[in-house]
């Protein structure tokens, strides 16, 4: 086979779901781990799902995960049109339909849809419903006279019933199907449209398209498409069928998950990078077991060869961990960049934004988490006393008090509010006293944020909260703790 030529080819129908981003992804790695060549071609016939602006969504998509093709409709490699209907409209499909009616392998189909529908019925207990060939039997005359009359019609691909097809597929290896079983399915629609199957078939060999990536449940189309290639005499691609990708129930990702498109993710704080890294492990393991690749990466590794039969369960717990750790990795700037409108929207008060975005930065998976680190800036929320028991620092609500009495002329004396200097006068404090350092630390910063996690400690919150409101607090857990004690 020639260099590897791979396509992604999307229908322009809405947001990119993550089994297309999945094929996408697979596509391109496979191209370029080769050295060959990612194509990109919008298989528009399909008119009535066609959803106005999808076809943005699709460019936008592809360039924020960073998969760039090397040919498309905006980037000719001499093998246009690459958008479907245009293809549609120069007559390529209906011209390769003629030659096959021509050698016998397509048949003109007049049956309108009540005598379709009969058939169903009519066959409505067996196992597989196909077509009958009614039409199969029309002699060339009657063909020609229905034709003239303008009668209705599609063109039919014709399968025999005897005998068997095989095909191969890298993952699931050979396999074998009772052409009995197989429908002889429509190439050309009664509007003049080719229908997915057909048009693929079509496209991909007049594109030089070496390896086809798609969802295993196309498995049950590949055995008509290995006869339509015999029919014309093409050589296959190398068929790849990815695993299904389940929800955590294991049940097939619905797009009413809220997680089941690109564009979702980004809504929920996931960068795309994490994204792109999550999807490639839906359905292929690394032999190292490896889990953080940046796209470089990955193009160097990938080996679809080791791609799994059994279906991929999207954890929304693992991508949020993965996430998480793309968060610490990245540059302080950057991430204070992103959190900026994160932070805007739930602090007010006057703290500097950088020192809360560092703080942060470690503790998160996805951007919004920021919402539950910081929510205790603007005003203290409402706690119970029990907090300020901790038994690992054997502190309690009557220690804690105590604690708080003895820490506060020392704050109200402290000029300097900076973290440095805070813990060195409460360490200070804590070897005159012979306490522990939880033994301190823990009630102040219980008093100052009212939670039991903060994204910093006792002395950074004071830095952070300022002399003022870190006394003001600091008394406000005080008067707390002795109206429990009453």
């Amino acid at each position: 086979m020639s260099k590897v030529k791979t396509r992604f080819a999307p229908s322009p129908t809405g947001k990119m779901h993550v089994g297309n981003l999945r094929t996408a992804l697979y596509e391109y790695l496979i191209a370029k781990h080769a050295g060959g060549t990612f194509m990109l071609r919008i298989e528009d016939t399909d008119q009535e799902r066609y959803v106005e602006g999808a076809l943005d969504i699709i460019y936008r998509t592809l360039k924020k995960a960073g998969i760039t093709h090397d040919e498309g409709p905006d980037k000719d490699g001499g093998v246009g049109p690459y958008v479907q209907s245009e293809r549609q409209a120069a007559g390529i499909y209906m011209t390769y339909a003629q030659q096959l009616i021509e050698k016998g392998e397509a048949y003109y189909c007049f049956c309108d849809r009540e005598r379709l529908d009969s058939l169903k019925q009519s066959a409505a207990e067996k196992e597989i419903v196909v077509y009958d060939k009614h039409c199969l039997s029309l002699s060339k005359e009657e063909v020609e006279q229905k034709l003239a009359d303008h009668v209705p019609y599609v063109i039919r691909q014709n399968i025999p019933r005897e005998g068997t097809t095989t095909f191969y597929d890298e993952i699931y290896g050979e396999i074998c199907v009772d052409n009995a079983e197989l429908d002889d399915m429509i190439l050309i629609k009664s509007d003049g449209y080719p229908t997915y199957n057909f048009a693929n078939v079509v496209d991909d060999h007049l594109m030089g398209v070496t390896h086809v990536v798609r969802g295993n449940e196309y498995l049950s189309s590949a055995p008509k498409y290995t006869r339509l290639y015999q029919a014309f005499g093409w050589q296959e691609p190398v068929y790849i069928h990815c695993p299904l990708i389940t929800d955590e129930e294991h049940k097939k990702l619905s797009k009413r998950s809220g997680h089941s498109s690109f564009e979702d993710l980004l809504e929920q704080g996931f960068l795309p990078e994490a994204i792109v890294n999550f999807v490639a492990l839906l359905g292929w393991c690394p032999a190292d077991n490896r889990e953080i690749f940046s796209l470089d990466e990955l193009i160097e590794a990938f080996d679809y060869h080791h791609m799994s039969k059994s279906p991929a369960v999207f954890d929304m717990t693992k991508l949020r961990w993965m996430n998480g750790e793309y968060l610490k990795k990245m540059d302080a700037e950057t991430f204070y960049t992103m959190a900026l409108p994160y932070l805007q929207q739930h602090v007010h008060r006057s703290v500097d934004l950088h020192k809360l975005a560092a703080m942060v930065q470690t503790r998160i998976e996805v951007f919004p988490d920021i919402a539950g680190h910081v929510d205790f800036i603007d005003n203290l929320p409402e706690y119970d006393l029990s907090m300020y028991t901790h038994k690992k620092m054997k502190t309690n609500a009557q220690t804690s008090l105590s604690v708080l009495k003895e820490v506060l002329p020392v704050m109200e004396g402290q000029t300097d509010y900076s973290n440095d200097a805070l813990y060195a006068v409460l360490s200070e404090l804590i070897q005159e006293k012979g306490y522990k350092n939880g033994y301190v630390m823990w009630p102040i910063r219980t008093a100052l944020s009212g939670k039991q996690t903060t994204p910093c400690g006792a002395t950074e919150l004071m830095e952070l909260l300022g002399k003022e409101e870190s006394l003001r607090r600091l008394k406000d857990g005080i008067a707390h703790l002795e109206r429990g004690a009453d």
